[in-house]
């Protein structure tokens, strides 16, 4: 059995953001999330540190294709799932998806990432048994979820490199955000949005963009748009967020669909980019949990959940990765799956087919 997010409406989302975020977020987080959904005074004051965060950007960028500062091409073709905005948007789940579908057409992909909160400086190999603290929580996910050679390094330019020379069987990578990672050349761009899209429209600090929304790319994913339209872009395609029969993290074999915990004392818990998602698929399964978000990437060393009662505790699997200093025999993992649009794949196929690397 398969639930789709439950379809909020806008305001809806906003404001359940607010109250799950309100008590497990720091402040200044909940306090610049707030500021950047609206052009309110202090945005407004901002606005002068963003147009010299948005001069730099733009020269350095344009530094890059005017060739003042060198590209490197890797030797294979180059996918780029990225975004404009800060935070969580649903890159990972559309990473995990763009390699299973790639690998259905024929191809041998690989993937490639800074690996947020990775203490690696050198490029370093993802396994199925990495460490989540030491190659970082995505990567580990993806490298368990797609069995793709994945390698994580700040220079994606030298993760690539290394994951081709590892695995020179491989024809093309998937960069996991690396879209102002310029020196990378790539031949395709996908940029992911969620239901905030650009938020106020501002640069960084006086809003969430890290790049104007006129940004050039291949294609956009609008991630859980609701009941919104889509915008009117060039290859712009919705993006569904598709969950599975939930698993139980101390005996994966052991599923149960999400249905059966209607009626027990379910605690939800998420550190993710966008907790009220996840809490809004279960609802919309029945289930009415008690929740808990996390600030994005939790590092879970200590189990948050030993003097909480519940009959279950549900989490997401970028969470569960995380679970490797202690065991709680309560906890059951709810799978995430991003949905493709066919006409999308397509495009990124026909791209790629058409065009050679060096």
């Amino acid at each position: 059995m398969r639930a789709k997010p439950y379809p909020l409406h806008i305001a809806d989302a906003t404001s359940d953001a607010k109250a799950v975020h309100a008590d497990f977020k720091p402040p200044i987080e909940n306090f610049l999330a707030h500021q950047w959904r609206r052009r309110g005074p202090i945005a407004w004051a901002l606005t002068p540190f963003a147009c010299i965060f948005g001069a730099i950007a733009a020269t350095r960028r344009s530094f890059y294709e005017l060739g003042w500062f060198k590209r490197i091409d890797v030797g294979v073709l180059v996918v780029v799932v990225g975004n404009v905005t800060i935070g969580g948007t649903g890159k990972t789940p559309t990473v995990i998806a763009l390699v299973e579908a790639l690998r259905a057409t024929g191809f041998q992909p690989g993937v490639v990432s800074r690996g947020y909160g990775a203490k690696v400086k050198q490029p370093t190999s993802v396994t199925p048994t990495s460490a989540a603290n030491t190659v970082g929580d995505e990567p580990l996910l993806i490298a368990r979820r797609t069995h793709a050679p994945v390698y994580v390094c700040p220079d994606r330019v030298a993760a690539a490199q290394a994951l081709i020379q590892a695995h020179p069987n491989v024809d093309v990578i998937v960069s996991d955000d690396g879209l102002q990672h310029y020196r990378l050349v790539r031949a395709f761009e996908l940029v992911v949005f969620d239901d905030r899209l650009g938020g106020n429209g501002f640069l960084l600090p006086a809003g969430s963009l890290r790049e104007p929304m006129s940004r050039r790319r291949d294609a956009t994913l609008i991630n859980n748009p609701y009941d919104r339209a889509l915008p009117p872009w060039p290859n712009t395609f919705e993006l569904d967020l598709e969950s599975g029969d939930a698993w139980l993290l101390d005996d994966p074999s052991v599923r149960r669909p999400l249905d059966q915990f209607v009626g027990e004392k379910v605690i939800a818990a998420a550190g993710i980019g966008s907790p009220e998602r996840f809490f809004a698929t279960l609802r919309a399964a029945g289930i009415m949990p008690t929740t808990r978000a996390f600030p994005d990437h939790h590092s879970y060393r200590d189990n948050p959940f030993e003097t909480v009662q519940a009959d279950a505790i549900l989490v997401t699997e970028k969470d569960a990765v995380k679970f490797e200093a202690w065991r709680d025999a309560r906890i059951w993992v709810v799978p995430v799956e991003a949905v493709l649009r066919p006409r999308l794949i397509a495009l990124v196929v026909e791209k790629l087919r058409g065009r050679t690397s060096t």
